[in-house]
């Protein structure tokens, strides 16, 4: 139904809001002349507003000791051979000060989605770009806190760092080669800066790109459909590896880890939904994990899941 659904948009090239979960169960499409009063979204927004309040916000996260089992049992497939990289995520419970619209309106990301006082996303993750007949994806993996001494060093020389990026870049890598030709890495490991509450982390990018014939639109909802879920929030082999995340994580991801963006009627941009608040109940929860590969610890990847709870605030 989403392939159909983008297909057609991209065959008629209107141009169109997208918003889909992480098992391409649920998603929303529309027209951005016909968006309902209550979705809000910048993608590449560059406009500041200033706030002067203090964020207040305390959190708890999921117990070490479930961490800790749910982590054995991703190393427990990885030594079986059964996946080499999986992304395990968690909710934690939440109490902040603003609801989420609020959020959305400070929170200082390049691409930021509030959906129907359900969940609001400030994510730093560029997911597929589509322009002049190619496309581009940028994988994100490894993070790393900027005030730590020799920061960019340290984490550019990590040998698990670089076995987990090595290992999402194949994966991206053989994703565009189902859909496009000339497969190639542009760009691999250059770091970002990324503004997280009142720290700023370090996040390790690589850029792929690919070549798509002309009236790709035509095939929009293919081409998006054979890229989903995002190999840097799932792992590798893809398939199997999401068998292992629902039976491992314990919870529905729902839209989180799933993707939004824009088709404009000639190209496409759009976001990886992380960095992620959603109402459930009334209660707030922020979800958030990291990557596991064999040479993983299971201290630093709680320490990880933690690190990632915040708001970017202006």
């Amino acid at each position: 139904m989403i392939e159909e659904k983008l297909n057609n948009i991209g065959k008629n090239r209107v141009p169109a809001l997208f918003i889909i979960s992480f098992d391409k169960s649920k998603y929303y499409i529309k027209p951005l002349n016909k968006i309902d009063n209550d979705v809000l979204f910048e993608i590449e927004g560059k406009q500041k507003k200033n706030y002067n309040k203090k964020i207040q916000y305390t959190y708890k996260s999921v117990s070490f000791e479930k961490y800790k089992k749910a982590f054995n049992k991703v190393i427990e497939n990885i030594k079986a051979g059964n996946t080499y990289l999986l992304n395990l995520t968690f909710p934690s419970l939440i109490d902040i000060d603003l609801d989420l619209k609020e959020i959305f309106y400070i929170s200082d990301a390049k691409y930021k989605l509030y959906f129907k006082d359900k969940f609001v996303c400030f994510s730093p993750e560029k997911f597929i770009e589509i322009k002049n007949n190619k496309i581009y994806t940028y994988p994100m993996k490894g993070t790393i806190d900027a005030k730590i001494s020799n920061a960019k060093e340290k984490i550019l020389s990590d040998p698990k760092e670089l076995a987990e990026h090595v290992m999402v870049v194949d994966l991206l890598r053989n994703d565009l080669n189902m859909i496009s030709k000339n497969v190639k890495v542009e760009r691999f490991r250059y770091t970002d800066s990324i503004k997280a509450g009142e720290r700023e982390l370090l996040q390790i990018s690589s850029k792929i790109s690919g070549d798509l014939e002309n009236g790709w639109q035509n095939r929009l909802g293919t081409i998006l459909n054979k890229m989903l879920p995002a190999g840097s929030i799932s792992g590798t082999p893809k398939k199997k590896t999401i068998e292992i995340i629902k039976k491992t994580e314990g919870y529905e991801r729902d839209f989180f880890t799933g993707v939004f963006g824009i088709f404009d009627g000639e190209s496409v941009k759009s976001a990886v939904m992380i960095r992620f608040i959603e109402k459930i109940d009334k209660k707030f929860y922020y979800k958030s994990g990291g990557g596991i590969t064999l040479d993983s610890k299971v201290s630093d990847e709680y320490e990880e899941l933690k690190r990632k709870i915040y708001v970017p605030v202006f």
